[in-house]
């Protein structure tokens, strides 16, 4: 039997929308190719009206949960070709809701336009991969496809924790086991030190948030295992910046030293605006660990990294600005768009037109891509 909210559903994936916003008090609006609309000739959504919806799809515990604590994630599936992670969340006028569309298909790495070096991350045996960029920037599709590509071409047992789970894997040559926080294991800590005594071979972390889970993490790597994880960050000084800030100031030299020895690479990404067609390309900063990387991590000295990356190209390495670069000049993005999510703004307000180089000037150009 068909719920209510699939309406609503059935509207975004036929107008190719990537998210659908449902908040008491204003109409439901989507995200299209980044940008968010209202639904036409839909009326302002009530308590009840939102409410009543948002508890058909959701379980009775779950919806307990939500009543009481404010907050709820979870996944709904409307048919076998759509897939939807669910927040739930309470606002200042009452109930409110998130969902993001997750395709069935997983898409792989090359129809992604994932740079080749990606694909050697999977045929590493132990250490730690990090996929990194803000919320919304494609870090699960990336990850998905890696671990697909994995599945296709290597016999493993990988185990993944997610909050929730997004893609759906069958196995291939690999055994995949997928588990959900906090339904299968209550924490991503509780998992991957759960994955420790489960014969696993890769471990697919789904959020690094915290300091035991990221502790965890890099003793797994340690230890013999190949962890991927992801982070909110956007570019790869950032990402070892931010593990090593985690923790406390006494701890932090054994950890440059635990990182350096079992980081093996990151990813950083960023959804751009297509200015050829409808919709948005990945643009990635790659940054491979070698003796170098490894070298800086340990001394602490992170502003080195830069100068690596730039120097790594022979090694598939790519500073964030050089991929943004690249889709500009092959037009496939907007000198704006460029400029809006680029490091080092400078070097693309040439490209701007004269009334938004004005704005620039006039906003400063102190502010990071993201």
């Amino acid at each position: 039997m068909e719920n209510q909210i699939d309406r609503y559903f059935q509207y975004l994936v036929t107008h190719g929308g990537s998210d659908l916003h449902l908040s008491q008090g204003q109409p439901p609006k989507i995200r299209v190719h980044g940008s968010i609309t209202a639904i036409p000739d839909e009326p302002v959504l009530t308590g009840e009206s939102l409410g009543s919806m948002m508890r058909e799809i959701a379980s009775e515990k779950g919806w307990q949960h939500y009543e009481e604590c404010g907050d709820l994630d979870f996944a709904y599936a409307m048919d076998d070709d759509s897939r939807f992670r669910c927040n739930y969340l309470k606002q200042s006028h009452g109930y409110a809701s998130v969902f993001r569309l997750i395709p069935t298909k997983i898409a792989s790495l090359d129809e992604l336009g994932i740079p080749e070096v990606v694909k050697s991350f999977g045929h590493i045996r132990s250490g730690l991969v990090l996929v990194t960029g803000p919320t919304g920037s494609g870090k699960s599709t990336t990850l998905a496809a890696l671990i697909d590509y994995i599945n296709i071409n290597f016999s493993r047992h990988i185990v993944t924790i997610e909050e929730p789970i997004e893609f759906v894997h069958r196995n291939k040559r690999s055994i995949i086991t997928q588990r959900e926080v906090p339904i299968q294991t209550p924490s991503f800590a509780d998992g991957l030190r759960a994955a420790l005594r489960e014969d696993a071979d890769i471990v697919l972390v789904g959020e690094m948030r915290d300091l035991d889970t990221i502790s965890l993490a890099l003793t797994a790597a340690e230890t013999g295992l190949l962890v991927f994880g992801t982070l909110h960050t956007n570019n790869a000084r950032k990402t070892v910046d931010r593990l090593i800030d985690v923790f406390p100031a006494d701890q932090q030299s054994q950890i440059r030293t635990m990182l350096a020895a079992s980081l093996r690479g990151v990813v950083a990404q960023l959804l751009c605006k297509r200015s050829d067609k409808p919709g948005r390309v990945a643009v990635n900063e790659i940054m491979v660990s070698n003796s170098s990387v490894s070298a800086i991590i340990r001394e602490g000295a992170t502003q080195k990294l830069y100068d690596v990356i730039i120097s790594g190209k022979a090694e598939g390495m790519k500073f964030m600005d050089e991929s943004i670069w690249d889709k500009l000049k092959d037009g496939i993005i907007s000198p704006f768009e460029a400029y809006m999510k680029a490091i080092d703004k400078k070097r693309f307000k040439a490209y701007l037109p004269e009334d938004m180089q004005q704005l620039a000037n006039s906003a400063g150009e102190t502010e990071t891509g993201g």
